[in-house]
């Protein structure tokens, strides 16, 4: 395993001249990250499995991903409603190794999830947990910026978006929900839903950091 406090080091040093709220949003690096969980309790469960893949410039970088199965010896059911079978939970990643990992992977880039709060808050108290350490990068949740594209006019036309589950997007942007219920391929589900809010925002004149990344207060279930 990889020295925690070299892999810390170095996650530090990467927000060091990292992007400001003026950055262009085709010059980022967005990951977009899901994770597996036993459950929905972020300050109780365990993460299953994580999984992240890279956009770069409007386009998907199917060479810069990353998946991870962490090793589970509890909660079997949960794990299991994840296409995880009981053999495979038990031989995965121990904790704090996965998240080395990621965290050398993440470097300085923008997370994006669909209600990637959660997500955040299991990496969070993991990190916390294992290395007194917290995620230090910017988030972009695509619900929110579905939402203030909504408001901006993006989609006249359209009946306003009531549904805020991963599915719904899907439906929404025509995109097959493929692999469903597991870290990489809701990453990569989410990754394309990504390019085409991008698609809009920049329609909308929301062309950098600073204009995608607001969050946006609305009563929600996570799903």
């Amino acid at each position: 395993m990889s020295e925690p406090g070299a892999v810390l080091e170095n996650y530090r040093h990467a927000f060091e001249g990292t992007w400001t709220d003026a950055t262009p949003i085709d010059e980022l690096r967005f990951v977009v990250l899901d994770t597996e969980a036993t459950g929905a309790d972020a300050a109780r469960d365990r993460l299953i499995s994580i999984g992240a893949v890279a956009v770069i410039d409007g386009e998907i970088v199917l060479s810069d991903t990353f998946e991870m199965l962490l090793k589970v010896s509890h909660n079997q059911a949960s794990v299991t409603v994840h296409g995880i079978t009981r053999d495979e939970a038990l031989r995965g990643v121990d904790e704090p190794e996965a998240l080395l990992a990621f965290l050398e992977y993440l470097r300085d880039g923008v997370i994006v999830g669909h209600h990637i709060g959660f997500d955040v808050q299991m990496m969070n108290r993991a990190c916390e947990q294992h290395f007194g350490a917290r995620i230090a990068n910017r988030t972009l949740d695509t619900m929110d910026l579905t939402l203030h594209l909504q408001d901006a006019g993006a989609f006249a036309g359209h009946e306003a978006i009531r549904d805020f589950s991963l599915d719904a997007l899907c439906s929404l942007f025509g995109v097959e929900p493929h692999d469903r219920h597991t870290a990489g391929g809701d990453a990569f589900i989410t990754a394309q839903i990504l390019l085409r809010l991008l698609r809009l925002a920049k329609r909308h004149q929301r062309t950098t950091l600073g204009a995608i990344c607001v969050p946006y207060v609305v009563e929600r279930a996570r799903s």
